[in-house]
């Protein structure tokens, strides 16, 4: 450090090297003199005991010249020193920034250099259609130029000039490549406006060519492998091979999966390559096979890996590229096969379209097919398997693959959609065509296996589900437990029999499958409860034909509810053979809705007859013919709106709904009609006798309405028993003989209180219509006061 700093003086030419180094060695010698006599005073002071206190005051004040004379000097040094040294800190870093910018230049005039190079490469190697060399001189090109890009300052219109040299000469290369592309894979199509239909596709075909041998080969030409590479260093051979895919499944892989009578042809062509082709073939089938479509897209995909596709491509790396090391031969060693990025960009595609186009329409029909599939699952597997020796495919598990082996839920899941829209359709369907049900009528069910012929469990289930004997003989009768005669939609009866089928089809399912195909008959039902109702809701409510129908439909569907599970259920996997299939609960739901439809059509027919009634001038003055008119023309319609209900319900309502329901109407005419008279005030003896005329009408032809039979000598049996369905009736009967009787005659009937005709009016009433029809008179006095309360 002393000598740096002497030098840094020196070189100052403010202070002599030799002035210094005297001042420094005489300072020195004071130093050592000063520090001999020190010594010699101590060593005289507290050894030899000699006071000598005026030499040490002597010697402090030598001591303290010596010092302030160091001060002084090294103030000197150190301010000279400084000086100097940031002079010459600052000359050095000029000189450090100076050659800093030397080597910059030398550098960017390096990669100028290896830029010009590399250009003069590109050009030389594409003229020579060298390919690769110039896709990686080009590359290295870019290299450059992104050097001289990294440094501030560069002068900016020679990058520019740089940077469009090189885009101009890419798009150059690429436009080359793909020039050399289209002639090795030559594509002829049809126009896109006439896709309309198979024979357009007809029009398609795709030439391989020999990429310049003259000889056919089993892999791809060389050429084929130099375009392919450069592509790739270029970035470009992705975007390439996904226009290529698109092409390809556009028009041919997508074609032959969907149309079954296309097939694939492959020509080989004298000195002109490979050809493929698409041909036509008539046939019956309206879906290809699986193994037709395996078929057909393995001989185009083995065609194409053969003579395009089988070329293996690097990312090559420009630190590696040189001029004398690059050649063709470098191609063949790489990370991937252009069959990777081909299948990459078309399995998931065309997966999709074999399986919506092709295995959807290949799943049983029904359960005992599901056996024979297996078929298709190892041809899938051997599918798979040849797409992976040709790298087209990578992994185990595909979603091809994994829908082929799910096929117990695909069947499932497509059963209980056909099932569910046959169910639809069914739902709504006309109502007025009908089959009657009688106690002999049976559904067809397929035969079920014995619960006890399987397994040990399946006999202890048989075991467990028998019903204990009876200690009592007597049985209840064979009909006791029937649906009661009447007439169903024959739509209802097939939505039965379907949903018995489909149960049928879930008996030696696997439980998933079974549970499946169990809880969409469970939804066919509900269906059905939440569909007709809506559908037909007009209907409903306008004809009571349909009304009625609708009403055993609902019954007709919670007769079979009732057991339809327990006749399954031993059938069943688990869960659903330990309980849980049931319908037992959808049971009350159907037997309210059919009530509702029907009483919302008495309702209506209700409405109907008390609006008739309502044009009957309330049976008052009917000596007037207008009135009488009225009325009586009232009483005729509302007897021609039952015998019509009568006919349109005949042989349609099972006989006890039929009697219950018209004995209902009936009954609220007459209750109208009573209510009606018991309201007159005066009634003079010919409105008495027309409203005895009016009333005996109703009561001859009343019971005629009750016709629930087709034939004439059954239906007399429940004409006589009108009196059972229509509650009004002796009530209506007691009043027409009233119109009629003397005073004596109604106090004889009275009985006091006791007689026919108490039982059916009170005292009040009795006496108001005594006062309507007889004059005020002592007679009437008397039989009013006969008439009481017993």
């Amino acid at each position: 450090m002393a000598s740096f700093v002497t030098e840094v003086l020196a070189s100052s030419g403010k202070l002599e090297k030799e002035d210094l180094n005297g001042k420094i060695s005489k300072l020195s010698r004071k130093v050592e003199e000063t520090k001999e006599e020190v010594c010699d005073i101590i060593n005289k002071r507290y050894n030899e005991f000699l006071p000598s206190m005026q030499g040490a005051e002597a010697l402090m004040g030598q001591a303290e010249e010596v010092s302030k004379e160091i001060d002084i000097l090294k103030s000197c040094i150190e301010t000279e020193v400084q000086h100097n040294l940031h002079t010459a800190v600052t000359e050095h870093a000029k000189l450090k920034q100076q050659l800093e910018r030397n080597t910059t230049v030398i550098a960017m005039l390096r990669h100028l250099e290896e830029f010009h190079i590399a250009m003069e490469e590109f050009h030389k190697a594409l003229l020579e259609k060298k390919y690769v060399i110039s896709a990686k001189q080009l590359e290295k090109a870019r290299h450059s130029a992104d050097s001289l890009k990294a440094w501030k300052g560069s002068e900016l219109p020679l990058l520019r000039a740089l940077s469009s040299e090189l885009t101009v000469q890419r798009e150059n290369l690429i436009y080359h490549l793909g020039d050399e592309w289209k002639r090795l894979a030559v594509w002829k199509l049809p126009p896109s406006k006439e896709l309309t239909g198979i024979k357009s596709f007809l029009k398609t075909e795709l030439q391989l060519t020999l990429g310049g041998t003259k000889e056919p080969q089993q892999s791809p030409p060389p050429l084929l492998s130099c375009v392919l590479q450069a592509l790739a260093i270029q970035g470009e051979l992705q975007h390439k091979i996904k226009l290529f895919s698109q092409v390809l499944l556009k028009y041919l892989l997508k074609p032959l999966i969907t149309y079954p009578s296309l097939n694939v042809e492959v020509s080989e062509q004298q000195g002109e390559g490979t050809l493929l082709s698409l041909q036509c073939a008539e046939t019956p089938e309206e879906h290809p096979s699986p193994s037709q479509v395996y078929t057909k897209v393995l001989v185009v995909l083995k065609t194409l890996h053969t003579h395009l596709l089988d070329v293996s491509v690097a990312d090559v790396s420009v630190a590696d590229v040189s001029v004398a090391d690059v050649s063709v031969a470098d191609v063949s060693v790489g990370e991937r096969k252009v069959s990777v990025i081909l299948g990459d960009l078309v399995w998931q595609e065309m997966s999709h379209c074999i399986i919506h186009e092709c295995l959807l329409h290949s799943i049983p029909t029904n359960s005992s097919q599901l056996e024979q599939y297996s078929v298709v699952i190892k041809e899938t597997e051997e599918f798979e398997k040849s797409l992976k020796e040709m790298q087209y495919l990578r992994g185990d598990a595909t979603e091809l693959l994994k829908y082929a082996r799910d096929i117990n839920c695909h069947f499932a899941s497509k059963k209980c959609k056909d099932v569910i829209v046959a169910a639809r359709k069914l739902m709504t369907s006309e109502m007025h065509n009908t089959v009657k049900i009688t106690p002999d009528s049976k559904l067809s069910v397929p035969k079920l296996p014995s619960p006890g012929s399987g397994d040990n469990k399946g006999k202890q289930k048989a075991k467990k589900l028998e019903a204990p004997r009876l200690e009592n003989e007597k049985q209840l009768g064979a009909l006791t437990l029937c649906l009661p005669v009447c007439r169903i939609s024959e739509s209802v009866q097939q939505l039965m029999e379907l949903a018995l089928h489909t149960l049928s089809e879930a008996v030696g399912s696997s439980s998933q499958c079974a549970t499946q195909l169990f809880f969409t008959v469970r939804n066919i039902f509900q269906l059905f409860y939440d569909v007709v109702p809506t559908y037909h809701k007009g209907n409903l409510l306008k004809f009571p034909h349909l009304a009625a129908i609708q009403h055993n439909n609902c019954m007709y569907i919670a007769h079979h509810l009732l057991t339809l599970g327990h006749q399954f259920r031993s059938h069943l996997p688990d869960p659903l053979g330990e309980g849980a299939a049931t319908f037992v609960d959808l049971v009350p739901g159907f037997r309210k809705l059919g009530t509702q439809c029907f009483l919302a059509q008495l309702n209506v027919q209700r409405a109907e007859m008390l609006e008739r009634l309502s044009t009957a001038r309330n049976f008052s003055n009917l000596d007037d013919e207008e009135n009488y008119s009225a009325a009586s023309k009232a009483v005729r319609q509302v007897i021609h709106q039952l015998k019509r209900l009568g006919t349109v319900w005949q042989d349609v309502l099972p006989v006890n709904i039929y009697c219950k329901a018209m004995g209902t109407l009936l009954n609220t005419a007459i209750s109208e009609l009573i209510a009606k008279v018991m309201m007159l005030e005066d009634i003079s003896t010919e409105d008495g006798e027309h409203l005895h005329i009016l009333c005996q009408t109703i009561i001859e032809e009343g019971p005629l309405v009750f016709i629930p039979l087709p034939e004439e000598s059954k239906n007399k049996k429940y004409q006589e028993e009108v009196p059972v369905y229509v509650t009004k009736w002796i009530t209506f009967k007691e009043l027409v003989i009233v119109l009629r009787a003397n005073l004596q005659e109604i106090v004889d009937r009275w009985a006091e209180g006791k007689g026919p005709l108490a039982l059916e009016f009170c005292s009040a009433e009795m006496k108001s219509l005594i006062r309507a029809l007889f004059q005020n008179t002592e007679r009437r006095a008397v039989a009013l006061s006969k008439i009481k309360d017993s």
